[in-house]
């Protein structure tokens, strides 16, 4: 499945990953949030966790089709996921769908999401971020 990603940390614009993987290889970026998770505070990049009630602001990233598959694998690789899974994962990509912030339309995505024990350390002692937003933390 060619889905867009769901960016929203390091890879957002003016982020310091954007350009480094990004640049040149998207069609569109627009704003966007993903309900049912909270954002996390991580050591330099934060972690999107799966969690009822919750808000994760970032952008919807469209890649330009040639360009897909190697933006996948780059992608993947920086944030150290393996598909289909392994438990020294720090992400999983999972597909879920993200609202468009423009027109409130709802879109599947790519979304790499804190693996699950990742996930667990960081709702037992993680500090989330508020309003949901990386590049509005302070």
């Amino acid at each position: 499945m060619r889905l867009p990603f769901f960016v929203y940390g390091t890879l957002r614009p003016g982020e310091r990953n954007h350009d480094a993987f990004l640049r040149g290889r998207t069609r569109a970026e627009e704003p966007a949030l993903l309900t049912g998770a909270v954002l996390y505070d991580g050591p330099g990049y934060p972690y999107a966790v799966e969690e009822p009630g919750g808000t994760v602001r970032g952008e919807l990233v469209t890649a330009v089709p040639e360009a897909y598959d190697e933006l996948l694998t780059a992608l993947d690789r920086l944030e150290e996921c393996t598909p289909g899974g392994d438990p020294r994962d720090l992400y999983a990509r999972v597909r879920r769908e993200v609202v468009r912030a423009g027109d409130g339309t709802r879109v599947p995505a790519w979304v790499y999401v804190a693996a699950p024990a990742v996930a667990a350390r960081l709702r037992a002692h993680g500090k989330p971020i508020e309003g949901g937003d990386w590049a509005a933390r302070g």
